[in-house]
């Protein structure tokens, strides 16, 4: 790889983690070229960026937009890396997820995720941010809840405005 070739990969890398507020890098050691086609094609159906690029390269990039920033994501650029961007920061954990129930292995192994801002290391970890709820999910939960009260409110006085109809209707019955 020429040094223009090594430049414009990071500049491309730099540029993703710009764009993305989430990703995970991933270890695809040991998979074979069909799984990760098969990888490539789970990733793109979501609407999940993946890049494999050097470990070194990778660090280049990040180290040039924020070093201190991503100084936790380093430890895990070593073996093989592949990048995941997402708009969603729990697609990738779903998709390395039912890729290893699929394929009944337990790769590809989750080195490390950067979630806006915060950083989970380790494969361990993996559990955990398939359960991460997205922004629209957190929205819809507080619409959710500030809903409630006001419906179980409007409920209350139907039922009040009914049982009052219901009893001026008795009260005329026997006045007859």
């Amino acid at each position: 790889m020429t040094k223009d070739q090594k430049n414009e990969v990071i500049e491309l890398l730099k540029g993703k983690f710009s764009q993305y507020n989430n990703f995970y890098v991933a270890d695809t050691e040991s998979l074979s070229v069909a799984q990760v086609g098969k990888l490539r094609r789970a990733c793109f159906s979501k609407d999940v960026e993946m890049k494999v690029a050097k470990n070194t390269l990778i660090k280049k990039a990040l180290e040039s937009l924020d070093s201190e920033k991503y100084a936790g994501v380093y430890d895990s650029l070593h073996k093989v890396t592949a990048l995941m961007f997402s708009e969603n920061p729990k697609d990738p954990a779903l998709i390395i997820s039912s890729f290893r129930k699929e394929s009944n292995g337990e790769k590809p192994v989750l080195k490390a995720a950067f979630i806006n801002g915060d950083i989970y290391t380790g494969d361990n970890q993996l559990k955990a941010l398939t359960q991460i709820k997205t922004k629209n999910e957190l929205i819809g939960e507080v619409i959710g809840l500030l809903q409630s009260p006001a419906k179980r409110v409007l409920a209350a006085l139907l039922n009040h405005h009914e049982q009052k109809a219901g009893g001026a209707e008795v009260a005329a019955e026997a006045a007859e």
